[in-house]
């Protein structure tokens, strides 16, 4: 069974960094894709960062510049490093997966950037 499970959130001043970690299980890690997602209650999820199993990655226009993911295979984890970050920044993050065709997503982690 497919799991992943995001960490790192928290409260941040504007300005500041966070890293998010997304763990994963079930799935032979090494060969997917993984993708950050952020959803603010009110808006629809909305896409942030991707990598694919040889490390190209891409960025939303929002986050390019301050945002960096990367993964590491040994670990089943991939990781969202934010730096300088907004006040609208501020959303749960989700990561997620496909595996035969079928989205999986983790439980999500907040992020508040608040002064």
């Amino acid at each position: 069974q497919v799991q992943l499970v995001e960490s790192g959130g928290g409260l941040v001043q504007p300005g500041g960094s966070l890293r998010l970690s997304c763990a994963a299980s079930g799935i032979p890690f090494s060969i997917h894709t993984v993708t950050w997602y952020r959803q603010v209650s009110w808006k629809e999820r909305e896409f942030v960062a991707t990598i694919t199993s040889s490390g190209i990655t891409n960025y939303a226009d929002s986050v390019k510049g301050r945002f960096t993911i990367s993964r590491d295979n040994a670990k089943y984890t991939v990781y969202l490093q934010m730096n300088s970050l907004k006040p609208e920044d501020t959303a749960v993050y989700y990561c997620n997966v496909y595996k035969s065709g079928n989205p999986y997503w983790g439980q999500g982690t907040q992020v508040t950037v608040s002064s």
